[in-house]
């Protein structure tokens, strides 16, 4: 089978890791594998044997951004009809909303079988904070290139989301988690790492506002647990100054341990007492699975997005409402009474398992 991925470059995202996770394991099992990057920026190794292309776009016309869709189409076309002199793709998966758009209007993929990867909530990204017209003409303009697609979302939630808060209808619609080298991961996590000696809790996430680490900071403070909190991740200096600020507000400044942001976080997970999660949305929560492959349990916000299909059963006690009094709540009673991790309900998040599911769009 000869499949390619499309996406907007690869800087250090969670949609990115996916896309080379699935890309590693078709080659691992003898397909041809093609990755069209829309932009020059790569922040991961690739994989042994990736057909990589970066379609750049060096057009600098001052009304460069009034044509840039139509123009960058044609440019990816250029690039798929020189790829396939010698066999079509048989499956094509677009990846990112701006990558979306442009693969969208691909005269050259029009009769191939392409699929339209959805990584996060897109009201959440894309309505939160609108009304009125602007909110009705973003809507107008996610269904243009949703409408009557084939959609594949990470999450139940989300493919719902697209469906109820866009009105648009896909051709098809199918739920693929997010794939996981179990054994890979489980090895990483060996790494030497200067992780803290004793018990912490960890959380692992960029410095954005929808990961509300401010919610985060407070709970932990509600909670009167005295190990430390350790936050990886980076983001704009002011907004962890904010963080910095509010730790000693909340008397808790000397137990919140800001530790940047680690290439592999994943000794740290492994370490820690637990993991919590604050945002407001997660398409999926790949930090969650990773934490539950460790053995680490969880505590996350009940937010929109993929979490709840994660923890359930006895992990969903782990999930606590949109407050920082209810997260504290749940923190305390994960840390003191943690619930027992089986490890073969996680077995469905293993890239062999997630890759068989993407094999099978060939065929749908």
């Amino acid at each position: 089978m000869r499949i390619l991925f499309v996406i907007d470059g690869l800087p250090g995202g969670g949609a990115e890791k996916v896309v080379l996770t699935l890309a590693e394991q078709f080659l691992r099992q003898g397909e041809q594998v093609s990755l069209f990057s829309l932009r020059d920026v790569c922040d991961y190794p690739l994989p042994e044997g990736l057909d990589y292309q970066v379609i750049v776009d060096r057009c600098r016309k001052p009304w460069r951004k009034l044509t840039e869709i139509s123009r960058r189409a044609r440019q990816l076309d250029d690039a798929v009809i020189e790829a396939e002199k010698h066999k079509p793709f048989d499956l094509v998966l677009s990846n990112l909303h701006k990558t979306d758009r442009i693969v969208a209007r691909s005269r050259a993929l029009r009769k191939r079988n392409v699929w339209f990867c959805l990584h996060g909530v897109f009201s959440t990204s894309y309505l939160g904070h609108r009304t009125g017209f602007d909110r009705w003409m973003k809507q107008q303009k996610i269904k243009r290139v949703y409408q009557g697609r084939n959609v594949v979302s990470v999450s139940d939630a989300v493919g719902r989301d697209l469906v109820e808060q866009f009105t648009l209808c896909p051709a098809q619609l199918k739920t693929i988690y997010n794939p996981f080298d179990i054994s890979a991961l489980r090895a990483a996590a060996d790494d030497v790492s200067d992780r803290p000696d004793g018990d912490y809790l960890i959380h692992v996430g960029r410095f954005h506002p929808g990961k509300r680490h401010d919610r985060l900071i407070e709970a932990y403070a509600q909670s009167g647990i005295k190990a430390p909190l350790v936050l990886l991740g980076q983001g704009k200096p002011e907004q962890e100054q904010r963080l910095h600020q509010l730790a000693q507000q909340q008397q808790v400044g000397d137990r919140v341990l800001f530790k940047g942001f680690q290439k592999n976080p994943l000794p740290w997970i492994k370490g820690a007492r637990m993991l919590v999660l604050s945002s407001d949305s997660e398409g999926f929560g790949n930090v969650i699975v990773e934490a539950l492959l460790l053995n680490t349990p969880v505590a996350s916000t009940r937010c929109p997005g993929g979490v709840t299909e994660i923890l359930t059963g006895e992990l969903s006690r782990g999930l606590a409402e949109l407050n920082s009094t209810a997260l504290a709540q749940t923190m305390q009673s994960i840390y003191h009474n943690p619930p027992v991790i089986d490890p073969a309900s996680l077995e469905k998040f293993s890239v062999e398992s997630i890759c068989q599911q993407y094999r099978q769009l060939r065929s749908v």
